[in-house]
């Protein structure tokens, strides 16, 4: 039976997201504050977390990147500006859901979650997904022929150093980070250069043709798709 712990500091609302998941075949266990949850998650093993933000202790933006290191998260929010999408899927989230929210709706998404990890598992595809390497004292991460060490600013193809501009860097750290996920213009812009997008559509345009110059030489480039009418993501 997979195990879920539901992170609510709402009782009423944690309470109706156990009993209906209880319902579906879950294992749930609830936790109420972030420290609670923080505590719970250290002592017992979970195939998924959902995650409120609003929280009573430690906030929940500071456990996702905590919980996702060893598990999906789904964060349940009221917070629906794109900031905050932004910034916790690139915490490491796998699936941010708005409040008020339908549950059929939640339950998909989970099952969602465990589809796709049961295909990475089945597959066992090696550097398919922006993983993280472990690397002592640092942390990189990985897709592909590509490494990131986000605290050196440094960026790898194929083994040799990519020259990076500052916002091509955090360009770059967004998909790595969330290589499945299609990111807008607007999502990207507001990512990388952090405040409202007010730009034209061809900065975006013109940095992600930068990128994949400099990718050229090692023959990445291709890595970066355009999704047309959309945005961008990785192959």
């Amino acid at each position: 039976m997979q195990k879920l712990l539901i992170v609510e500091d709402d009782a009423k609302n944690n309470q109706m997201l156990n009993d209906y998941l209880e319902g579906h075949g879950y294992a749930c266990t609830q936790a109420f504050s972030g420290s609670e949850a923080k505590l719970l998650f250290g002592l017992e093993e979970y195939d998924l977390v959902l995650l409120d933000l609003m929280l009573p202790g430690i906030s929940g933006e500071e456990l996702i990147s905590v919980f996702s290191e060893k598990t999906p998260v789904i964060v349940l929010s009221a917070k629906s500006g794109l900031h905050s999408k932004v910034e916790a899927l690139s915490a490491g989230a796998e699936d941010y859901l708005c409040k008020p929210f339908d549950l059929p709706e939640l339950l998909v998404r989970i099952q969602v979650q465990f589809r796709r990890r049961e295909k990475r598992d089945g597959t066992g595809a090696k550097g398919a997904s922006g993983s993280v390497e472990n690397v002592p004292g640092e942390k990189v991460y990985a897709y592909r022929e590509w490494r990131m060490n986000p605290d050196t600013q440094e960026m790898t193809a194929c083994g040799e150093l990519v020259e990076l501009t500052r916002h091509e860097f955090l360009i770059m750290e967004l998909l790595i980070r969330n290589p499945k996920r299609v990111f807008t213009k607007q999502m990207i812009y507001e990512y990388a250069w952090g405040e409202e997008y007010l730009a034209e559509d061809k900065t975006i345009n013109v940095h992600i043709s930068n990128i994949r110059s400099k990718l050229k030489k090692s023959g990445t480039d291709s890595y970066i798709q355009t999704v047309w009418g959309m945005g961008f993501k990785l192959s």
